[in-house]
């Protein structure tokens, strides 16, 4: 098992740490209905992606 020879200053354990931050998602917006999705993906509110229409929606009737 690999052990550390000298102690790691602060410094250098928090250049480790540097790029563990959490990162907020890419959020695009969506051409046809304006809400909020994930760029790459199918709407999940209206099912378009790229113009073309891949889920049906179906309305709720109350």
């Amino acid at each position: 098992m690999a052990v550390p020879k000298r102690k790691s200053s602060r410094s250098r354990r928090g250049m480790r740490r540097a790029h563990k931050s959490l990162k907020a998602p890419a959020v695009s917006v969506c051409p046809k209905c304006k809400s909020p999705k994930l760029p790459h993906r199918i709407c999940p509110s209206c099912g378009t992606y790229r113009g073309k229409v891949f889920l049906t929606m179906e309305e709720e009737e109350f």
